[in-house]
């Protein structure tokens, strides 16, 4: 029997809600806090998480570390959620991370950007084969962050890998954005918005059907109002909770987005919610430029 995968389709567009991961004092992953924060998501009406995204420190995770944060999301999670698991690293981590998200009963997995300096297009299309082939019963969601990917190739992992089914692009452009989808077959994936809010409403426009988000652990009712709004054609409603956002993810993208997961564990420290650190290369906001989070996210309904 051939699996459609409609159920992880209609997930995709949605607010794909990338957690963040908290420490504890001793710089440990903090799993008790971590369940707190995902019931929080929970609540607030998120239906699809992505453990071991970007907004989760992915790359400063231990191997044991993101299998934990994998179970505690499952666990969560039940049967209140999606879960697309954020896996990466070289071919072998990343498949036996896909594998052990389907042993969890995980419904998809999102395969990071390839870390290498040299991807060519032929060895992007081979790198997720690989995964995508060791997990036929999951959704695969490749994420592009490469502006020289041509939409064919993607076409061409689809054909050899029916379980990709969605992408999280991320490359910041929206017209590229829009040529790339209709090269690849618009219809034929559901495309999320991976630069989150901010991006949302131009990459609809251009056929996006989901946004991905780190705002969303902070304000999960700011992110769902802007999903509606999307969803009915409102953009004048979208552009007022763009509006209402800007300066928040303008602090975010600052300095190459360096403080892009700082700014959002920041909003949560202000609300009593988690500890404010991060792990290097990122590092905590200065004392200075706290009292600015804590100021526009005392805005916000939360």
């Amino acid at each position: 029997m051939t699996t459609t995968f409609e159920s992880q389709r209609a997930a995709l567009a949605d607010v794909v809600a990338i957690p963040v991961t908290p420490f504890a004092e001793d710089g440990t992953v903090d799993p008790d806090t971590y369940r707190a924060l995902l019931r929080r998501l929970l609540d607030g009406g998120v239906r699809t998480l992505t453990p071991n995204g970007n907004t989760g420190e992915f790359y400063a995770l231990t191997p044991e570390e993101r299998q934990s944060v994998t179970e505690l999301t499952v666990e969560e999670a039940g049967e209140g959620a999606v879960v697309l698991v954020g896996v990466g690293h070289d071919v072998p981590t990343a498949v036996a991370s896909a594998r052990h998200a389907r042993e969890l009963g995980a419904a998809m997995v999102m395969v990071h950007q390839p870390v290498h300096p040299y991807v060519s297009q032929n060895g992007w299309v081979d790198y997720h084969l690989a995964i995508a082939e060791a997990v036929p019963e999951l959704g695969v969601v490749p994420y592009i962050r490469n502006a020289q990917l041509e939409g064919g190739r993607l076409a061409e992992l689809a054909d050899l890998c029916p379980n990709v089914i969605g992408v999280k692009y991320a490359v910041p452009d929206a017209a590229r954005f829009a040529g790339f989808a209709r090269d690849a077959g618009l219809e034929r994936f559901v495309w999320v918005a991976g630069l989150a809010e901010p991006y949302a409403p131009s990459y609809f426009s251009a056929g996006a059907a989901g946004f991905t988000s780190g705002l969303v652990n902070v304000a999960p009712a700011v992110s769902l109002n802007m999903l509606e709004a999307l969803r009915s054609g409102d953009y004048a409603a979208a552009m007022k909770v763009w509006e209402q956002i800007r300066r928040f993810e303008e602090l975010r993208a600052a300095h190459a987005s360096a403080n892009n997961v700082t700014v959002v564990k920041e909003a949560l420290a202000s609300l009593g919610l988690c500890r404010r650190e991060v792990r290097p290369p990122s590092r905590p906001l200065p004392e200075s430029e706290r009292a600015e989070v804590a100021a526009i996210v005392a805005g916000w309904p939360i």
